[in-house]
């Protein structure tokens, strides 16, 4: 029997494209490299027996505000939250540190003289959030459903995190409270645009948190996998896809993978001219990530900071800013790290007693330069004792995560460079950016808008645009 249509790849974009697919009547099917389904959403013994560690993201405010996924079943199918006391905390020099708080007043309250400007700047998008995300994650040009909130955001996020900063915050609490939430972003905190994610990422710790899957962010592949059977779909792991002749009969192919994959499924039938974009896509900097099995909690010099699950272990926010100019340099003296303390909140992941601890930095793409010493160096900096704890240790290299993933080019996890031009012409400038020029062939991946983030917004519109296309629907129950 003939299927309505094939995803390549079961990352969360593809799962995402499926489910979508399977909702409105579809005969769907995905398939999958590996032998469990997920992506960068894998959870595995990394270190010891008994320590799940994440493989790719940790901590997920996109997946719980997601447009998509809120409409959608999956505490059903097993998919329960952690909400750590904070979502966020930022070490200072000198023993102190600054804590994003779920409340809006009570991160106020900890920014001293900045503290009212804070609560003016994210008061008005707060108040229509639901509203702002449901706009920006999805293509452009559309007419915006709430234009009001929608403009306030773009006046403020299309100046760069920097001058935005720069303009609005005067104590160090502040500043370096919004450059770690900057650099996530992974370019220098000077690039336009950048003040946009810094916004998203405050907006949605007020909003929803920054919360965890208990035991692992492979739950949230495993609950969208479940939803999917539920609804007649089906999942065939452990075959790659090289080219057409790897894909069953469908009427519509969706690649929940990197441009380059997506030109070996359309083989000869790219055009030379599609191929030669494709060819030349930009990707981001590349991430080295260490995962730990540790004896204890990490021994921080200020205890306040164990009250959240993601740390920003970088220092002042002139010290992240110049740890993000990372595009064409070595790892710097004094690296941004992104941490994340799971065990503290969920004991599920490792042995009594013990704990996991999950850190990045970022690199130059596709360098394999040990970042080791450097990012040990920051985390005893603000946690002396630390190196005592670790029982284990894994490191993963940027082209150890392309190998993994090819969505992961040069270790780039946001699936390509998150400048403004990379966002609106992703991987092509287009209207409907997911469509290719071979009929039926789609692109789902985080290279498509809205880009990187476990928020499955590519493939839901990815499988709308297809839906509309060869199938005539315009809606999805």
């Amino acid at each position: 029997m003939t299927l309505d249509a094939v995803i390549v790849g079961a990352g969360p974009n593809g799962l995402s494209a499926a489910v979508t697919l399977a909702r409105a009547g579809l005969r769907v099917q995905v398939l999958e490299a590996h032998a469990q389904v997920g992506g960068g959403l894998q959870s595995r013994a990394l270190t010891l027996p008994g320590f799940t560690h994440d493989y790719g993201s940790a901590i997920h405010p996109l997946t719980v505000a997601s447009p998509a996924f809120r409409q959608w079943p999956l505490h059903a199918f097993g998919l329960s939250w952690v909400h750590p006391d904070a979502p966020v905390a930022h070490p200072l020099p000198g023993g102190r540190s600054v804590t994003l708080e779920r409340d809006l007043h009570a991160t106020a309250d900890g920014l001293g003289r900045d503290g009212r400007t804070w609560v003016r700047l994210l008061a008005p998008l707060l108040a229509d959030w639901e509203g702002l995300l449901h706009d920006i994650l999805r293509p452009l040009p559309r007419v915006p459903a709430h234009p009001v909130t929608l403009a306030r955001f773009g006046l403020l996020g299309l100046p760069s995190a920097s001058l935005l900063s720069g303009a609005l915050f005067r104590t160090p609490e502040a500043q370096a409270l919004w450059a770690g939430l900057a650099a996530h972003t992974t370019l220098p905190l000077s690039t336009p645009g950048t003040g946009a994610m810094t916004l998203v990422l405050a907006l949605l710790a007020h909003a929803v948190g920054w919360p965890f899957p208990r035991g692992g962010a492979q739950a949230i592949a495993d609950a969208l996998r479940a939803y999917l059977e539920y609804l007649g779909g089906s999942v065939i792991t452990g075959l790659t896809v090289r080219g057409p002749a790897d894909l069953p009969p469908a009427r519509v192919t969706l690649v929940d993978s990197s441009p380059r994959v997506l030109l070996g499924v359309l083989g000869d039938r790219a055009p030379a001219r599609y191929r030669a974009v494709l060819e030349r896509f930009r990707y981001g900097p590349g991430l080295q990530k260490f995962d730990y099995a540790l004896s204890g909690p990490v021994p921080w010099t200020d205890p306040r900071v164990a009250r959240a699950a993601t740390v920003h272990i970088a220092g002042t926010a002139a010290e992240v800013a110049l740890s993000e100019r990372v595009s064409a340099a070595r790892v710097p003296e004094r690296p941004y790290v992104l941490a994340a303390q799971h065990t503290l909140f969920d004991p599920t992941r490792a042995p009594p007693g013990q704990h996991t601890f999950w850190v990045y930095s970022h690199v130059p793409n596709g360098s394999a330069e040990d970042a080791q010493a450097q990012m040990e160096g920051q985390i005893e900096r603000f946690a002396p004792g630390f190196a005592a704890r670790v029982l284990a240790r894994t490191r993963t290299t940027a082209p150890q995560l392309q190998t993994f993933s090819p969505v992961f080019h040069g270790g780039d996890v946001n699936g390509g460079a998150g400048t403004l031009r990379g966002l609106f012409a992703r991987p092509v400038l287009s209207a409907t950016p997911y469509r290719t020029p071979v009929r039926g062939v789609y692109l789902c991946s985080s290279s498509t808008p809205p880009g990187g983030g476990i928020h499955g917004m590519c493939g839901h519109h990815a499988a709308l645009a297809a839906l509309k296309d060869e199938f005539g629907i315009h809606e999805v129950p």
